[in-house]
């Protein structure tokens, strides 16, 4: 590649085509494809947004020492020194841990204050969904916060909160879910590679059932 404007190309076309085994391989030949994904995630909005975010977790899972050294940066961005608005970060700390979480683990105990942050939390609801999809054990100390979100004035927030437990299979948490099954607050939610117009109720719903 010769130079970062066309490996921003690159990347941004295959996240457009939602095609993560090719990010893999070409993180093999570039090392600076974690640092480009990061570029892509301060718009919430945009579906390379989300797709950067699981474009980084597939970089993590092959090439980890790659991804660690973005780790602080992530980090950074969600301190209040650095003036952000925590873009994408704690989403992507779930994400990176959700492919390879020795990564997080050690880190795992601060997502608590990232879900007491109203910027951050649900970002760190989504992130938490994805990490615990895949180590359901890893969200045990979250669950109290992670249900209080439930009740968040953000319907966007609630909505998120639904679907990390519905994907972390909290089965206590059927009984919180049934509330918002009425809540037709429109909100958006990026699953299976689509980010989608949809309700908390809806979600809620899903969640339920993916609970049996």
């Amino acid at each position: 590649m010769h130079n970062r404007r066309a490996l921003r190309e690159q990347i941004g076309g295959w996240l457009r085509e939602g095609n993560f085994p090719a990010l893999v391989e070409l993180a093999a030949r570039e090392p600076g494809v974690p640092a480009q994904l990061l570029r892509f995630i301060y718009d919430p909005g945009d579906l390379l947004h989300w797709r950067a975010l699981e474009g980084l977790g597939w970089v993590a899972g092959a090439h980890p020492e790659m991804v660690q050294k973005v780790l602080g940066r992530l980090l950074w961005l969600l301190n209040e020194d650095s003036g952000s608005f925590g873009w994408g970060a704690a989403s992507a700390l779930g994400e990176i841990g959700r492919h390879q979480v020795s990564l997080v683990k050690e880190i795992v105990p601060m997502f608590n204050g990232f879900l007491e942050e109203a910027f951050s939390r649900g970002p760190m609801l989504w992130g938490l969904g994805r990490l615990g999809e895949a180590h359901p054990e890893l969200l045990q100390e979250s669950l109290p916060l992670i249900a209080a979100a439930l009740s968040d004035a953000d319907p966007q927030v609630r909505a998120w909160a639904a679907w990390c437990l519905g994907k972390a299979q909290v089965a206590e948490a059927a009984g919180k879910l049934e509330t918002l099954m009425a809540d037709e607050s429109p909100v958006k939610i990026y699953d299976e590679g689509e980010l989608k117009e949809t309700s908390v109720g809806r979600v809620a719903r899903n969640a339920l059932a993916s609970l049996g």
